[in-house]
């Protein structure tokens, strides 16, 4: 498992029966994670001091029981800052395992030592492409949500890179590299994120495990002649590291050649020492360190 252990402003204080205490600069929020199917531990105290919990409903949906929380703040990784806020469906703007990524992008980037041009697919509020632009990257950050992307760019200002070459656009994913694929532009990375199901404007249905094939496989077409990384990450449980890396080699190393790793991506859990899963990366690097 490739496991987000470098935070200092982020850790997991304890998790078990179907929820984690997490501690968010001077925040403690509990939150569902159904991963952890094991007994918490009685004696953290966090638990029972937690300044915010996400309580779900059997109908589905939830809610969250706030006791004392500022309607936003912001959180540290490295030189990067995040505006953190309680959302819907108990997210808060951030997934903080994908750090590991973050460093991955980080150091391939700033490896390569030429211009690099990245995309960035399904980009939410922009940590990879923070990460990606901080390394000395120009990205093209896309989304289909414009409050996800406006949030984005908040991130880049409060991480002081609102000057970066950073392209901000809002569209469906699919119909933005369809149309760079006639533009003839090309990218030297990719990140992609892609949700297990969606719905585009158009009525449009995505579902991972249907999808993700056809999509890698057009992405791949606006990779440069001399491309660089290409890491794809996924929330799905039916789809495996494994098979994300099989995707990667017929898609892309089979032109390229290259080396694919992939993996889980966890965090660490204070109270007992453990990772616990939050996910699933294959990273493609041409130079043979991914």
């Amino acid at each position: 498992m490739w496991i987000s252990d470098q935070w200092k402003d982020y850790r997991i204080l304890d998790c078990g029966d179907g929820e984690k205490v997490e501690r968010w600069a001077e925040q403690v929020l509990v939150r569902p994670d159904p991963q952890a199917v094991w007994h918490k531990r009685a004696n953290v105290s966090a638990w029972k001091k937690a300044d915010a919990t996400y309580h779900r409903s059997s109908s589905g949906g939830g809610r969250w029981d706030i006791r004392r929380l500022p309607k936003q703040w912001d959180v540290h990784y490295r030189e990067l800052t995040f505006r953190i806020k309680p959302m819907s469906f108990k997210h808060t703007g951030l997934f903080p395992e994908q750090a590991v990524n973050w460093d991955f992008i980080d150091r391939t980037i700033r490896a390569a030592n030429r211009p690099v041009s990245v995309l960035n697919l399904f980009a939410y509020t922009g940590g990879a492409t923070l990460a990606a632009a901080a390394a000395g990257a120009s990205v093209c950050h896309v989304d289909s949500s414009k409050g996800m992307t406006q949030w984005a760019r908040e991130n880049a200002q409060a991480s002081g890179l609102a000057d970066r070459p950073i392209r901000w656009i809002v569209d469906d994913c699919r119909k933005f590299v369809e149309r760079e694929i006639r533009r003839g532009r090309k990218y030297d990375g990719i990140i992609m994120d892609p949700p297990s199901y969606g719905r585009g404007a158009g009525g449009e249905v995505w579902k991972i495990e249907d999808d993700i094939a056809d999509f890698v496989e057009l992405t791949s077409k606006v990779l440069s002649d001399n491309p660089l990384f290409v890491l794809i990450n996924s929330y799905s449980a039916g789809l495996a590291p494994s098979v994300m890396a099989y995707l990667l080699g017929t898609t892309v190393a089979d032109k390229f050649g290259g080396t694919i790793t992939c993996d889980e991506i966890g965090l660490p859990v204070e109270s007992t020492g453990y990772a616990l899963p939050c996910g699933n990366t294959a990273r493609w690097c041409a130079d043979g360190k991914a």
